[in-house]
């Protein structure tokens, strides 16, 4: 058995939730789906109701058509949400490059980390780890930044400039390339999407090391079957669908990664239209869905088998049991599953 296309939703204008579904959502470490909003600046918890539809919602924005409780608080540009080990929330605002702090039953969020005090330039994700720190992605910035439990700063990892090494090297070495992703592993690790070097990074908390664990630094679409770290993954090739293909001004390499329960790596191999996983036992790599696209590719939802999909623009992947769930920059979330791991 392989991972098979449960179901493809066309969210179209709408941002809420559909069958019980998100388009742009995570789930915290309790199994509770969020509903984000990032242009419309609101976010939400979605019902388990059976209906799925908003038991609250929270930002400077408030949805239309919904009759959910709204909490107004000047969050904008949300853009990523996460559990801790105490059972709250992390929300990201991008907008105003902020991390707050909230109860998964609602409530006023309280300000955490403001990360235009502390010189970030572009705010990513936000994980805790095991001992209760807060890891922040600087994503233009190229650097890491570990916070404590107050929203102080502890160090940060890199210089601001871009570089990179292949292997692994203590806190104060540690160079990055314009990080897009990070994502808190079951083993209390962090995984870093170092992506204009084409390569994921793991950081050690207790050795006090990053490791590269995939990719070369060189970018491609090679290394299925084989060791995840002498794999590459893509860069941009100068078109983005929106609507039609045009230029693409940002956004170099993969975007997305998620991990399951058991440490396996999916990453949003967004340049090469694919999803690529990385094995926990054997470290190696393969595509699980997509498959890369010609210009003149047509588009294609309607499979049950995942390499048939087109893939045009994968962003902000998220797991949650046995369901790796992919939204389309273009208003699609396709959820695959997958039997071995239920």
């Amino acid at each position: 058995m392989k991972w098979t296309v449960e179901r493809v939703i066309d969210f179209g204008d709408s941002r809420l939730p559909i069958d019980g579904f998100a388009q742009l959502g995570f789930h915290d470490r309790k199994g509770r789906q969020y509903n984000l909003d990032y242009d419309g600046d609101w976010f939400g918890l979605v019902s388990n109701d059976g209906e799925g539809s908003l038991a609250w919602t929270a930002g400077k924005g408030q949805p239309a058509g919904t009759s959910a409780p709204h909490i107004p608080c000047n969050i904008s540009g949300p853009h990523y949400l996460a559990g801790t080990s105490t059972d709250t929330l992390l929300v990201v605002s991008a907008g105003q490059k902020r991390v707050y702090e909230m109860s998964p039953e609602g409530g006023i969020p309280t300000l955490l980390i403001d990360g235009g005090e502390h010189g970030i330039e572009t705010i990513g994700n936000c994980e805790m780890d095991d001992a209760g720190n807060l890891w922040v992605n600087e994503v233009t910035g190229c650097r890491i930044w570990r916070f404590d439990r107050g929203g102080q700063p502890i160090e940060v990892l890199g210089t601001g400039e871009p570089g990179f090494q292949a292997g692994t090297v203590p806190f104060e070495e540690a160079l990055f390339n314009w990080v897009y992703d990070l994502r808190r592993g079951p083993d209390g690790r962090i995984y870093v999407l170092d992506s204009k070097n084409f390569a994921l990074r793991v950081i050690d908390p207790n050795q006090r090391q990053v490791s590269t664990v995939v990719g070369t630094g060189s970018s491609g679409y090679s290394g299925d079957g084989g060791p995840a770290v002498e794999a590459t993954l893509g860069a941009n090739t100068g078109l983005v669908y929106d609507g039609a293909w045009k230029t693409a001004r940002h956004f170099n390499g993969p975007w997305s990664i998620a991990l399951d329960e058991k440490g396996n790596i999916f990453i949003g191999d967004t340049q090469n239209h694919v999803i690529r996983a990385v094995d926990a036992a054997t470290g190696r790599i393969s595509t699980i869905a997509g498959h890369p696209l010609e210009e003149s590719a047509p588009f294609s939802f309607h499979t049950t088998d995942p390499l048939e999909l087109t893939l045009p623009l994968i962003c902000s992947l998220d797991y949650h049991d046995s369901r790796l769930f992919i939204p389309d920059w273009h208003d699609h979330l396709i959820v695959l599953s997958h039997p071995w791991l239920s």
